[in-house]
C-alpha cells in the first residue's frame, strides 16, 4: 500500500470513529482520535501487525476498539490522554506565547498599516482620514485602551499627544517617504505616543481608559500561584497515597474493592496532572519575578522622565524621546506577562475536567484501606535510600554523582526520573528514582533509580528493562506522554505535531545520510592587507592622507531633498562595435598566357615566330 493510500485510509477510519462517537454523544478532536488509534494498534492484546497491511476486518476491528475506549467516561487511562492533548494543544512556553501574541497582532494590524502606508491622500478631508486612521493604528498597537465610540476620551488623548509630536501639516512628508519607512515611523510614533499618554496618566493628566496592569498583576498573581501551589499539594498526596496503596497490594497481595490496574490508571491521572501544574506553577514563578523586575525599571524610568521634564522649559526631542519609547517597552512586557497569566490560569482550570483518579475512590476509603500503612512523599522516599553506588562494585558502568557533575541537577533524567526497574518489576508502578545514589549513564541516556539494589540489577540487564519499559507502555498508552518515551515509539508523535493523516505505525529510521567537511582554513590567518613593503607606495599613500587636510567636504539640503532617499547614478563607456558585409567578397589579377610558334623551323630556312597572347581580359 503506498503513502497516499494509507493516509487516506487512516483518514477514513478517523472520520467513521468520530461519526460514530458523535451519534452517541460525544464529539471528539481529530487529535485525539489518531492518537487513540496509534494506541490500539500498540497495544499487543489486539493482535495488530505493523509489518502487513490491515484487512476490511482489521480495519472493522479496529474502529470497535477505538469506539469503545473513547466511549468508556469511567476510564481513568480515557481522562490521562484527553489531559494529555488539552495540555499540548493549549499550553505554550514563554517564548512561543511573545511569538504567537507578536504575530497576531501583525496579523491585526495589516489591513490598517498597508491602508495607511498605499494610501494616496490630497484633498483635506482625505488627510484627515489618514490622520484617523494613524491614531486608530496607534490605540490598536499600543493595547491602551479601545478605539470604539465607547472610548472617545482614549481618541481624543492619543490624539493630542500624537499632535505633540506629529501634526497633521507633516502628512505630506509622511506620505512621500518609502512603504518600509512608513511602517518604521508607525512603530516609532506607537511608542512615542504611548509613552506620552503613560506619563500622563502617572501624573494625572488624563488616562482613565488605560487599565492599571501592574495593579492588576498585583493582586491576580499572588493569587493564582497560592491557587496553584495548593492544587498541587492535594495531587502530590493522592499520588502518594495511590502509590502506597498499590505498594500494599503487590507485596501483601490483599484484596481490594478497586481492581488494581484501574488504580495504576488513576496514579497515572494524578502524576500526569502534578507535572503539568509543576511546569505551570515553574512557568508563573518566572512571570512574578519578571513582573518585579519590569516594575522597578517602570518605577526608576518615570522618575527619571518626570525629572527630565521638570528640570527645562523646553525639552529636546532627543533627550525625552528615548525615555518615552523604554515607557512603552516596560508597559508592553507587563502587558505580555498579564496575558500570560491569564492563559496558564486558564489552562490550569481546562484540565479540572480530566481529574478521574479524584473520584475513584473517596477519602474515607482510602484512610481505611491504608490503615496501618505508612504513606511516605516523594521525598521521604529519597532520604529512606541514600546508599550511593559503589563504583568499584560495577566498575564496567558509568556512574554520575552529584560531586562529579557540574549540571548534575540539569541532567535529562530517562523516564521523567521513575525508577525503571520498579516500573518492571512492580509492573507500571511509578516510583520516583533518587539521583543522589548515582545516576547511570547508558547510551548517552541517564537512568535514577529508587535504591542502590535496583541500580545494580538494571545496570546488569539494562536492554532487557528498557524493552521491558517499552512493553509496558505499549499496554498504557498515556506513559508514552506522561515518561516521555517518544524515542522508543517512532510512530507516536507529540500531540501538538500530530496530523489526522499520518500513518498508523512508522518503523523508525535506523540510516541516514550524513557528509562531512574540513574547514580551509582551521586557523586563523595573520595576513595584513594593508601592509607594504614598498617605501615610495609608503610615501605616495603619505602625500594622499598629507594633501587631504587641504579638502573641504560640503553638501547642501533643500527642503525638497529633507527625508529622502539618496540616489545615484552611473554612466557607461560605449562599448567597441564592429559591423560584417553579408557576402564576401574577393579579387585576381588574370594570370599571364602567351604561346609562340615557329620556333623549331628547319635548317636553310629563315625563322618566321609568331607570338599569340592568350592572357584573359580583366573584365571577364
Amino acid at each position: 500500500m503506498s503513502r497516499t493510500q494509507a493516509e487516506s485510509v487512516i483518514k477514513n477510519i478517523i472520520r467513521e470513529i468520530a461519526q460514530t462517537c458523535l451519534s452517541r454523544g460525544q464529539t471528539l478532536s481529530e487529535t485525539l482520535i489518531a492518537f487513540m488509534v496509534k494506541a490500539v494498534v500498540l497495544d499487543p492484546m489486539n493482535h495488530f501487525n505493523e509489518d502487513r497491511n490491515l484487512t476490511k476486518q482489521d480495519v472493522q476491528k479496529l474502529i470497535e476498539l477505538c469506539v469503545d475506549r473513547l466511549m468508556d467516561e469511567e476510564s481513568p487511562t480515557l481522562h490521562t490522554i484527553k489531559m494529555q492533548v488539552y495540555f499540548d494543544m493549549n499550553y505554550t512556553s514563554r517564548r512561543e506565547f511573545a511569538d504567537v501574541q507578536t504575530k497576531a497582532l501583525q496579523s491585526r494590524l495589516q489591513w490598517l498599516s498597508r491602508d495607511i502606508t498605499d494610501t494616496r491622500a490630497k484633498s483635506r478631508d482625505e488627510l484627515q482620514g489618514l490622520y484617523g486612521k494613524i491614531v486608530r493604528y496607534i490605540i490598536q498597537s499600543s493595547n491602551l485602551g479601545s478605539h470604539t465610540d465607547t472610548e472617545r476620551d482614549n481618541v481624543r488623548e492619543t490624539t493630542a499627544a500624537l499632535q505633540s509630536v506629529f501634526p497633521q501639516s507633516e502628512l505630506s512628508t509622511f506620505m512621500s517617504l518609502l512603504k518600509q519607512d512608513k511602517e518604521q515611523q508607525l512603530k516609532e510614533l506607537t511608542l512615542i505616543v504611548s509613552g506620552i499618554r503613560l506619563f500622563n496618566k502617572n501624573n494625572g493628566r488624563g488616562g482613565e481608559a488605560i487599565p492599571s496592569v501592574p495593579v492588576i498583576l498585583n493582586e491576580t498573581l499572588p493569587v493564582a500561584v497560592k491557587d496553584i501551589e495548593d492544587e498541587l499539594a492535594r495531587s502530590q498526596q493522592l499520588a502518594w497515597k495511590y502509590t502506597a496503596l498499590l505498594e500494599k497490594i503487590i507485596d501483601q497481595d490483599t484484596d481490594n474493592p478497586v481492581q488494581p490496574h484501574l488504580l495504576k490508571q488513576a496514579l497515572y491521572n494524578t502524576r500526569q496532572h502534578e507535572a503539568f501544574l509543576k511546569l505551570i506553577l515553574a512557568d508563573l514563578i518566572l512571570c512574578a519575578r519578571e513582573v518585579t523586575r519590569l516594575q522597578s525599571d517602570l518605577t526608576s524610568r518615570m522618575k527619571l522622565v518626570q525629572d527630565v521634564v521638570q528640570s527645562m522649559a523646553a525639552v529636546p526631542t532627543l533627550q525625552v524621546f528615548p525615555h518615552f519609547i523604554a515607557l512603552a517597552q516596560l508597559w508592553a512586557g507587563l502587558v505580555g506577562e498579564m496575558m500570560l497569566l491569564s492563559m496558564l490560569t486558564n489552562v490550569v482550570s481546562g484540565l479540572r475536567p480530566f481529574l478521574s483518579a479524584q473520584s475513584l475512590l473517596s477519602p474515607d476509603q482510602l484512610e481505611r484501606l491504608l490503615e496501618g500503612h505508612q504513606v511516605s512523599s516523594d521525598m521521604e522516599r529519597c532520604s529512606m535510600t541514600a546508599e550511593r553506588v559503589v563504583v568499584s562494585e560495577m566498575s564496567r558502568y558509568e556512574w554520575i554523582f552529584p560531586d562529579t557533575a557540574v549540571n548534575f541537577e540539569d541532567l535529562p533524567l530517562q523516564y521523567k526520573g521513575v525508577c525503571g526497574w520498579t516500573l518492571v518489576k512492580k509492573k507500571g508502578l511509578l516510583v520516583p528514582g533518587n539521583p543522589h545514589i548515582g545516576v547511570l549513564k547508558y547510551r548517552e541516556k541517564f537512568y535514577a533509580f529508587s535504591s542502590r539494589s535496583a541500580a545494580y540489577e538494571f545496570a546488569s540487564r539494562a536492554d532487557e528493562y528498557i524493552t521491558a519499559v517499552a512493553e509496558i507502555a505499549k499496554t498504557s498508552a498515556e506513559l508514552i506522554q506522561l515518561l516521555q518515551l517518544h524515542q522508543e515509539f517512532a510512530c507516536v508523535t507529540p500531540y501538538s505535531e500530530m496530523q489526522s493523516g499520518q500513518k498508523l505505525l512508522v518503523k523508525p529510521i535506523l540510516k541516514s545520510d550524513s557528509s562531512t567537511q574540513t574547514e580551509i582554513h582551521p586557523l586563523e590567518t595573520n595576513i595584513m592587507k594593508s601592509y607594504e613593503w614598498n617605501e615610495w607606495e609608503l610615501r605616495r599613500k603619505a602625500i594622499k592622507l598629507a594633501n587631504l587636510r587641504n579638502k573641504v567636504t560640503r553638501s547642501i539640503q533643500t527642503d525638497l531633498s529633507h527625508m529622502r532617499r539618496q540616489n545615484s547614478t552611473q554612466t557607461f563607456l560605449p562599448k567597441h562595435a564592429s559591423s560584417q558585409t553579408k557576402k564576401d567578397g574577393e579579387s585576381n589579377v588574370p594570370k599571364p598566357q602567351i604561346y609562340l610558334t615557329g620556333l623549331r623551323g628547319g635548317t636553310g630556312h629563315v625563322t618566321n615566330m609568331i607570338k599569340v597572347d592568350l592572357t584573359r581580359t580583366v573584365n571577364e
